[in-house]
């Protein structure tokens, strides 16, 4: 068995807004642009501009799933001069987002061995 709690030990109120927060950040990482721009931030922080270079997303769109991120609390700004820098704060989006490269996009010992 794993190291899982029996569910019986399980406060059900506890256990619905765990699921919850969990639900919201997997909705706003379920965009392909917002998941894109997280895992260039993973990289470390980035300008807009270079954002923009490195995802090819447009201005306008950008703009939008940056500031849902914002919004989420997934990612930090800060300005410096004309720049505003993104950085990600949330732990557990860095998280997922580490289970997600495992899962898709590290090479795998199979294709290597190829």
């Amino acid at each position: 068995m794993n190291a899982l709690a029996h569910p019986a030990e399980l406060d059900l109120a506890v256990l619905r807004h765990s699921a919850d927060r969990a639900c919201r950040l997997l909705k706003t990482l379920s965009n392909p642009d917002r998941l894109l721009l997280l895992c260039q931030l993973t990289q470390g922080e980035k300008t807009v501009g270079e954002l923009e270079s490195l995802v090819g997303i447009g201005q306008p769109t950008l703009s939008q799933q940056l500031g849902v991120l914002r919004e989420e609390g997934l990612v930090s700004t800060r300005r410096e001069g004309k720049h505003i820098h993104y950085q990600v704060v949330s732990s557990q989006a860095l998280a997922v987002m580490g289970v997600l490269y495992t899962q898709f996009c590290a090479p795998s010992t199979e294709t290597l061995s190829c």
